[in-house]
């Protein structure tokens, strides 16, 4: 008769999770780190019990906000290149449904998120219960069934003796590099304190084996004769490269065959700024020197990218005709812009893929247009380093403005720092292996243009899902991670004031992160898009109201640096490139995290190089600007690839 152990479902799950393991190349990792937590009533004495009595070797940390406490799991498991995560759990109700944004963020970016939401009772006696959702058409529907279109897999454990097979498939899930994603189990709270017999060989060590599968050999042959015919072939790197440690890989395809590489925001530090073939970023947020090469290259070779809108300029980015090769682990993505595809590790079959061209002794048709269009960008860049705002007769580079606001901030704040330069001095004072951390608004924008690094994995950027919200969170993840390095989160105003509760959990695990605050008194970013589509400025200015009701008045200004004070940090305020660098030298003696309050003049960021991005703007107006620009879109729509 086979042994067992009488456990409750809570303490069953915790012991499951510390006998999780992962193999890669080899290389055996413990999967799962430990838990995030917020107890509320949901799962204080399920959970919270059995994380009390026996957590074996799972660390409990606690979070201040659901969504910022994912956050940081999603940093910590992408840092890790996926082969550790950190579960999150969650009361009932308002807790569990915080943990929504970031399910949808990991899905989306393909990063392992393991979500355990407490839920209402199975039984249903005591209902309604404390934060129930009522559902009147359906008393089996929860809070926590708006996971199910955000996750990749999603259960919910109405007995105890479910729990095994929702952890495997969790598991099958969690370990896949095609498929991972946010993977939510739902434990109705009475449900996590009754018991089971659960047999021993549940708990058992399990090392799921992530495997180099290669492409079929005749999807090699596909790619490889497409390759063979093109004259100036483009390479895009994408998120996948991380992931499958193909940097160097990559780097030798495309030096031996004389081919260029741009790269996404996910995919940007899987190679080498320096690499003699780096174009730097692409699409609607890249380099003058990707995009203009991108618009005569006859191929495009996609490695592990899902060819966003960003990354293909809404698909409007290369001529008309071109034709598209894919390597990509998840078929579903090998599959996009009805590419010639082979669908497997990219390392593998990059490796494979170069053999055979090398075979054929293939080279590009490119001659000095690599080295020419890097030496025009190098010019850009240093130009972009020095620009410095000079009083009524500057011109920033984002042309559409409220007429007010250059001056009226200026004389709000002092500063003379723009948003370019001050990336410069950040690059320049820094170390050359420290972390950076990113995500929505216009900073991820220019350090995709701007950023240069030769560390790999040092660029994280969450843009999939463009979560505003993610950067403090990101940057406690990415301390987690690798704790030996510097982090820096670069964030606006906006997203610094949705969501920055993580850094009470920084200072609690004393574990040090450096917060840049960039301060335009604003959402920059969709200001720019608002005017320069003949949008005036709504509602994306920090202003208070005006006479006639608008916000429309003055910009309101907030001392950030106070902010960060409260909590602890290391504080600084700047308004010159001066004062920038000497912060940044003075945060790297502290051993304290850190922020540093930027006062940024607006319209400072970079603009658009040679790329188009299609947007939803209305075909009928009163406007004569927004009439106008309407025939902009339709005339990129016309020139856009269709599918």
């Amino acid at each position: 008769m086979e042994k067992t152990i009488k456990l409750t479902t809570a303490q069953a799950l915790v012991k499951f999770l510390d006998q999780q393991y992962v193999s890669f190349d080899g290389k055996e990792t413990k999967f799962v780190e430990g838990i995030f937590t917020i107890f509320g009533h949901g799962i204080a004495v399920g959970l919270g019990e059995a994380l009390d009595s026996d957590p074996g070797k799972l660390k409990v940390f606690q979070g201040r906000n659901e969504q910022g406490m994912c956050h940081t799991a999603c940093a910590f498991a992408k840092q890790h290149n996926r082969r550790k995560i950190i579960a999150c759990s969650s009361s009932v109700g308002p807790g569990a449904a915080n943990m929504v944004t970031a399910c949808a963020d990991a899905t989306v970016n393909h990063i392992p998120l393991l979500v355990f939401p407490a839920d209402t009772f199975a039984s249903r006696q005591p209902d309604p219960v404390l934060q129930q959702l009522e559902v009147e058409g359906s008393l089996a529907v929860t809070t926590n069934d708006a996971f199910k279109p955000v996750c990749k897999y999603w259960d919910r454990i109405n007995r105890p003796e479910q729990l095994m097979t929702a952890m495997i498939s969790a598991m099958r899930v969690l370990t896949d590099p095609a498929e991972t994603g946010a993977v939510c189990i739902s434990l109705p709270q009475d449900i996590e304190g009754e018991a089971y017999d659960y047999p021993e060989y549940f708990f058992k060590k399990r090392v799921h084996k992530i495997v180099r599968q290669a492409a079929a050999s005749e999807e090699i042959e596909d790619i490889v004769l497409k390759i063979s015919k093109a004259k100036k072939p483009l390479v895009i790197v994408g998120g996948g490269a991380k992931y499958s440690e193909a940097g160097e890989t990559i780097e030798k395809f495309c030096s031996s065959f004389n081919i260029p590489f741009g790269e996404t925001q996910s995919g940007k530090s899987a190679c080498k700024s320096s690499d003699p073939m780096c174009l730097g970023g692409i699409g609607v947020t890249g380099t003058a020197a990707a995009n203009q090469i991108a618009k005569k290259a006859d191929l495009i070779i996609a490695l592990g990218t899902r060819l966003s809108d960003f990354t293909t300029g809404s698909k409007r980015q290369f001529k008309q005709g071109v034709s598209v090769v894919t390597i990509n682990v998840n078929r579903f993505d090998a599959y996009k812009m009805d590419a010639t595809k082979a669908v497997g590790d990219l390392k593998e079959t990059l490796t494979l893929v170069t053999a055979e061209l090398k075979k054929k002794k293939y080279k590009s048709a490119y001659k000095d247009e690599i080295k020419t269009a890097k030496q025009n960008w190098s010019k850009e860049m240093k130009k972009l380093a020095g620009i410095v705002y000079t009083g009524d007769k500057f011109k920033p580079m984002i042309e559409a403005r409220d007429p007010r606001t250059l001056p009226e901030f200026h004389k709000l704040t002092g500063a003379t720092l723009t948003q370019t330069a001050a990336i410069a001095a950040v690059r320049r004072n820094i170390d050359a292996n420290a972390n950076i951390v990113t995500a929505g608004g216009s900073l991820p924008s220019d350090l995709q243009r701007m950023w240069t690094t030769d560390e790999r994995g040092a660029y994280h950027a969450e843009y999939g899902y463009s979560c505003m919200g993610y950067e403090v969170a990101g940057a406690l993840g990415v301390k987690m991670a690798e704790p030996k390095k510097e982090v820096y989160t670069f964030l606006g105003d906006g997203s610094f004031l949705m969501l920055h509760s993580e850094i009470a959990t920084a200072m609690q695990e004393k574990a040090k992160i450096n917060i840049l605050v960039f301060d335009n008194c604003g959402f920059g970013c969709i200001n720019n898009l608002e005017m320069t589509h003949g949008i005036g400025s709504m509602a994306t200015e920090f202003r208070y109201r005006d006479r006639n009701g608008k916000l429309a008045g003055d910009l309101i200004p907030i001392d950030y640096a106070m902010i960060g004070k409260g909590y602890g940090l290391k504080t600084y305020t700047v308004r010159t490139v001066e004062e920038l660098e000497e912060a940044v030298k003075d945060s790297k003696k502290q051993k304290v995290s850190t922020l540093i309050d930027l006062k940024v003049m607006p319209k400072t960021m970079t603009d658009g190089y040679d790329s188009w991005w299609d947007v939803g703007l209305a075909a009928v107006s009163t406007s004569k600007s927004v009439r106008a620009c309407r025939k902009d879109v339709e005339e990129g729509r016309a020139e856009a690839r269709k599918y």
